[in-house]
């Protein structure tokens, strides 16, 4: 009978958490999808209008007035909800609605971001309605939101097992959550279904031409980690001081998202290609097919910083991928290695850097490019996320065990 018991509870809980998780995933696959199509349509609208890129600055006051007037302060974002699944804050529910327009905004008018920042912002908002509708404790609302957070990620980068073990590894570097990791894959791969029934897949899906594992290029492959944290290193530092840098003169939220998008205006017609703005998706096309100059990433940072420095709105992440394709496609050559495989561990191992992700980072080198290379992303994310130190691009993340030594230290990521 007492065995009954026990196993009842867990029985009950898992029931729970199930029925939980795909009412989140479902919402999270809808919205995640439709945010999805709107990104990806006001970047074709940026295309054929590059015009657009001179209403920055109106645009950026429309960001600044839109959180004004939802009574937010603009600095509210990703590490809020890394903060709420801690229990250390709340999640506001309008959160999600507000970053899905002004994302949108960003990238209509060719400022250079990402999604995943959005998502993650979007997942946390609806994990947190849900958490609110069945009355969830304290603990079980931290569940809840990690699972929205997986939802909008798998349906926005069609990479559903990635997005789970990014969820339970970004909030405390060293520790998984792994009480949640029922409730956020049943919500994972409900969001993906619901973006493959619309035609969406992997955000980036192809096969590599991957050497022989020999001694050689594992060499090379490590040698390209090295340089993958030391990038990240930069990213990271460059975001910072940006941020810090438009604070300390434009204390005003108004003129300091003004000033960003006057400064983007102008770079971008110095660098009129096109290629900073936006995601860039396209140019990582080009440097998975080897083709990178190297100085593509340099300007991919400085265009990046100065977009989410001066308070526009977006993700870091695929910003992070087109660094890590174009310096792994050009420091991948000059060490021997196939130019368009290097690109996609640079890729990689990038993003497992700066988002301190290990494992989610080598799924997400087998759900985009397939598990023959998974030798390689292991050697250069395990380099990458140890000589990376302690930056991260969340400031509210923890590193909770050292990365040197088996040693809890409980402090936050620079």
């Amino acid at each position: 009978m007492e065995i009954w018991n026990r196993a009842l509870v867990f029985i009950k809980s898992f029931l729970k958490w199930v029925l939980i998780a795909a009412l989140v995933g479902g919402i999270s696959g809808a919205v995640g999808t439709l945010f999805r199509v709107t990104v990806e349509h006001v970047n074709l609208l940026w295309q054929a209008n590059r015009w657009l890129v001179f209403l920055l600055p109106a645009g950026g006051l429309l960001i600044a007035g839109l959180y004004r007037l939802a009574k937010m302060e603009s600095s509210i974002g990703t590490d809020r909800v890394i903060r709420s699944v801690r229990a250390e804050s709340s999640v506001p529910v309008r959160l999600g609605p507000l970053i899905f327009l002004s994302t949108a905004i960003t990238h209509l008018l060719g400022g250079s971001a990402g999604r995943e920042g959005a998502a993650l912002q979007i997942g946390g908002s609806i994990g947190t309605h849900v958490g609110r509708l069945f009355h969830l404790d304290e603990k079980d609302m931290s569940l809840v939101v990690l699972s929205g957070m997986s939802g909008v990620f798998s349906a926005l980068f069609g990479t559903p097992i990635t997005s789970v073990f990014f969820a339970l590894e970004v909030i405390s570097v060293g520790i998984i959550y792994y009480s949640g990791l029922v409730p956020c894959l049943v919500s994972s791969l409900i969001a993906y279904g619901i973006s493959a029934i619309f035609g969406y897949g992997a955000e980036i899906q192809m096969s590599l031409s991957v050497p022989t594992a020999a001694p050689v290029p594992l060499f090379q492959t490590a040698a390209l980690g090295v340089c993958c944290a030391l990038l990240s290193i930069l990213y990271i530092f460059s975001m910072d001081q940006a941020h810090e840098l438009f604070e300390r003169f434009f204390k005003n939220p108004y003129l300091r998202i003004f000033t960003g998008g006057a400064v983007l205006a102008g770079l971008s017609v110095v660098f009129s290609s096109g290629n900073y703005n936006g995601s860039g998706m396209n140019v990582i096309a080009q440097a998975l097919d080897g083709n990178a100059c190297w100085w593509w990433f340099l300007v991919k940072i400085l265009f990046t910083a100065i977009t989410l420095g001066s308070g526009f709105k977006g993700g870091e992440i695929v910003p992070t991928f087109f660094i890590g394709a174009t310096m792994g496609c050009w420091a991948g050559g000059l060490l021997g290695l196939d130019p368009g495989f290097a690109a996609a561990v640079g890729m990689v191992a990038t993003f497992c850097a700066v988002v301190n992700s290990p494992a989610a980072a080598i799924f997400l080198g087998i759900e985009m490019f397939g598990a023959q290379g998974i030798i390689y992303f292991g050697v250069a994310c395990g380099i990458s996320y140890m000589l990376s130190g302690y930056y991260g691009l969340y400031g509210s993340q923890k590193i909770m065990y050292s990365k040197i030594k088996a040693e809890y230290i409980n402090r936050k990521a620079k």
